[in-house]
């Protein structure tokens, strides 16, 4: 995996959204910000030409992934693709999505050679690779999907939210509200709880993890009160996780889990649904949040936010949560580097 001084490969997502322009800007705050060494899969003519409408004026250097670290303060090094990309600012183009899919496959394939340290992506958006033929429900299916291509085995991905103050780890994810309690499984809470646990060791440099892990009702079911589940579903999960000795706790009402105090008790807080857990750590920390995919055999970060197809080629988008995705990202891979 990616050695301690390689580079990050920063995806550039998908180019009719800001992921060209945050990119850049990133780089423009390299010393400002103390930003870590990456370098762009792009089609370096649509990074150029973006940026030059924008009136940004800034050095590219067509670079592989071996010189980019040594090129990074003086130009932006952008990797290029095979794939053209065309430049069309607020509208997907169904052309792109070769593009937007190589930067992936050639990003989780640098790592895997030890060219990058890690994997960030720029947000990319699903339609226009569906209607490009692209069979995968999201970024992090496929990235699970180019993981057990490489190793042989089944991969389960975990998003985790960090910010400065809280990560959350929603169990179920995309899916409606009212199919939440069918899909909740107390397998499905155990297997969570252990891949976070795990990464939060191996990665983040925990050695004895916390984690709180919140009930599914409001006031964690009282006592059958308010529902079943939390006593039928997520109680036995627990229980199963401290018995192989992990320090989960709960289940825990969600109204009183993210307060300074709460907060101070815990490493990560397991949530039953993506509003539990995204609510809390965007109301704390919008523009530092990260996106960190969990359980992979290397190390992904990306904004915690989409591609912003209103605001891409107005020049007004902010680099603040790719910034804190890149920071992480490298941290990640120095902790990981310190524990192999």
């Amino acid at each position: 995996m990616g050695p301690h001084g390689a580079p990050l490969a920063l995806t550039v997502g998908d180019p009719s959204g800001i992921g060209p322009e945050i990119a850049v800007a990133a780089w423009r705050l390299r010393n400002e910000a103390r930003v870590p060494a990456f370098y762009l899969l792009a089609d370096p003519a649509l990074v150029a030409a973006r940026t030059s409408a924008l009136g940004v004026e800034f050095q590219i250097a067509e670079t592989g992934p071996a010189d980019a670290a040594r090129q990074f303060a003086d130009a932006l090094p952008v990797v290029p693709l095979a794939a053209a990309l065309v430049d069309t600012p607020g509208q997907p183009d169904t052309q792109n999505a070769a593009g937007i899919i190589e930067a992936i496959d050639r990003a989780v394939a640098d790592t895997f050679e030890g060219r990058a340290a890690a994997v960030v992506t720029c947000p990319i958006a699903k339609k226009p690779l569906y209607d490009a033929g692209f069979r995968f429900p999201g970024h992090t299916e496929y990235l699970a999907h180019l993981a057990g291509l490489k190793t042989g085995a089944e991969v389960m991905p975990v998003m985790m939210l960090a910010g400065p103050e809280l990560r959350a780890v929603p169990v179920t994810i995309h899916i409606a509200l009212a199919e939440v309690p069918r899909a909740l499984t107390t397998k499905a809470i155990t297997e969570t709880v252990r891949i976070t646990a795990h990464d939060l060791r191996r990665r983040f440099g925990i050695a004895r993890p916390r984690i709180a892990v919140s009930g599914l009702n409001p006031h964690a079911g009282e006592g059958g009160a308010m529902g079943h589940e939390d006593e039928r579903i997520v109680r036995p999960a627990i229980e199963a996780l401290k018995a192989e000795g992990i320090d989960a706790f709960g289940p825990l009402p969600a109204d009183t889990m993210f307060h300074g105090r709460a907060r101070a008790g815990y490493d990560a807080a397991i949530c039953m649904y993506h509003d539990q857990a995204l609510i809390p750590a965007k109301a704390l920390a919008f523009d530092e949040t990260v996106n960190v995919t969990l359980g992979l055999p290397f190390i992904r970060t990306s904004p915690d936010h989409g591609t912003a197809f209103d605001i891409a080629g107005k020049g007004i988008a902010r680099p603040d949560s790719l910034i804190a995705a890149l920071k992480l990202g490298r941290q990640l891979a120095d902790v990981e580097a310190r524990s192999s």
